[in-house]
C-alpha cells in the first residue's frame, strides 16, 4: 500500500426530524364534528310533528332581551334584577292567562301564514291568476278574511239566483284543499247589492237570495274536498254591509266572505249560542214539549180553527187593508 494513498472518511451527520404542526387536525375534527351535529338535527327535525315545530321556531323568534327581562314586567316590578318578581319559579300552570296569550299569538301567527300561502297560490296557479283582482285578502277582528267580490261583466252566479258560475266554483274548489289544513273552522256571509226584488221583502228577496249564494259556496267548498265539520257559520247579510257604503247598488258589494275564524271567534260565538239553561231545564222543556205533541195527536181528529196559517197565508192587501177571506174567518174563529 502507497504511503501517499488517500483515504476518504464520510461521516453522517444525525439531524432532527422536522415537526410537522398538527393545527390541520384541530381544524379537520372540528369541521367533522359540526358535520355530525348537522345531520343529527336535521334527522331529529324529521321526526318531530310540525305542531312542535312551529312552538320551537316561536320560542327561538322572542328577543333576546325580552327572554331575559321578562317583557313587560320588568316595568311594573320593584324588584332590583331586571325582570325580576315576587317569584323567581315561572308559571307552570298550562291554563294561565299567558298561555292563553301566547295561544292567541300562534292562532294568528297560522293565519298570516295562510294568508301568505293564499297569496303565493293565487300569483302560481293559472286558474286563480287571472281572478286575482275580484280576491281580496285580509286580517279582521275575527281571523283571516277571502272576499270573492262580483264584476260588473264577471257575476259569480247567475242574476237574482244561487246558480254558481263555472269561474266561481273554481276558486272556491281551487280554495278547498288549503282550507282543509287548517285547524280552524269557516264562517261564510253572502252580501248583495241595494237593488231589490219587485215584490219587495214580502216574498223572495235580498236575505234569501245572500243566505243561498252563501250556502252555493259551502256547497262548492265540500266538493271541492273540504271537510263538512269546517263550516261554522252561513250567514246572509243581505246589502247591510257594503263594501262600498257610499256606492251600495255597485256590483262590487255582490260577494261572498270566506272568514278563517280564530279560536277567540269561534268561542265568541259559542258563547253567543249558549241558551244559559240548565240541564235540568232543558230535559223539563223536552217534557213539557213532548206531552203538547201527545196531546195534539190525541185532538187531531177534532176539527180546530188555525190562526198561524190564516196570516201567513192572508197579507195585508194592497191598500193596506186585510183581505176579506182573511177577516171572514177571523169571524167564524170570533163566532166560536
Amino acid at each position: 500500500m502507497s504511503k501517499n494513498q488517500i483515504i476518504v472518511v464520510r461521516r453522517k451527520t444525525k439531524r432532527g426530524k422536522e415537526r410537522h404542526g398538527g393545527s390541520w387536525k384541530i381544524a379537520y375534527a372540528d369541521f367533522m364534528t359540526a358535520m355530525m351535529a348537522f345531520f343529527l338535527i336535521m334527522w331529529i327535525l324529521t321526526l318531530i310533528p310540525k305542531e312542535e315545530l312551529k312552538e320551537i321556531a316561536d320560542y327561538f323568534r322572542m328577543p333576546l332581551v325580552e327572554a331575559i327581562t321578562g317583557g313587560l314586567r320588568s316595568e311594573h316590578s320593584d324588584s332590583v334584577i331586571p325582570g325580576g318578581d315576587m317569584s323567581v319559579i315561572p308559571h307552570l300552570n298550562p291554563a294561565a292567562g299567558g298561555s292563553e296569550n301566547d295561544g292567541r299569538r300562534r292562532d294568528m301567527e297560522r293565519l298570516e301564514d295562510l294568508k301568505f300561502e293564499l297569496e303565493s297560490l293565487i300569483q302560481s296557479d293559472p286558474n286563480l291568476r287571472e281572478f286575482h283582482p275580484q280576491l281580496l285578502l285580509d286580517m279582521t277582528q275575527d281571523g283571516l278574511r277571502i272576499q270573492i267580490i262580483d264584476k260588473q261583466n264577471r257575476p259569480m252566479f247567475a242574476m237574482g239566483s244561487a246558480i254558481v258560475q263555472p269561474y266561481m266554483r273554481t276558486i272556491l274548489r281551487s280554495l278547498s284543499d288549503l282550507l282543509n289544513e287548517m285547524p280552524n273552522r269557516l264562517q261564510i256571509a253572502g252580501h248583495t247589492d241595494s237593488f231589490q226584488y219587485a215584490s219587495g221583502e214580502r216574498e223572495y228577496s235580498n236575505w234569501e237570495l245572500s243566505a243561498d249564494r252563501a250556502n252555493a259556496a259551502r256547497q262548492e267548498l265540500v266538493a271541492g274536498g273540504l271537510a263538512e265539520d269546517k263550516i261554522k257559520q252561513i250567514l246572509g247579510l243581505s246589502s247591510t254591509v257594503s263594501l262600498i257604503k257610499d256606492n251600495p247598488a255597485a256590483a262590487v258589494n255582490r260577494r261572498i266572505s270566506i272568514t278563517v275564524l280564530s279560536r277567540e271567534a269561534e268561542d265568541r260565538i259559542d258563547a253567543q249560542n249558549e241558551s244559559g239553561r240548565t240541564d235540568h231545564d232543558l230535559s223539563d222543556l223536552y217534557e213539557t214539549n213532548h206531552t203538547s205533541s201527545f196531546s195534539s195527536s190525541l185532538m187531531g181528529d177534532f176539527d180546530t180553527p188555525s190562526l198561524l196559517p190564516t196570516d201567513i197565508a192572508h197579507p195585508l192587501g194592497s191598500n193596506g187593508v186585510e183581505s176579506t177571506s182573511h177577516s171572514v174567518e177571523n169571524e167564524a174563529i170570533d163566532n166560536e
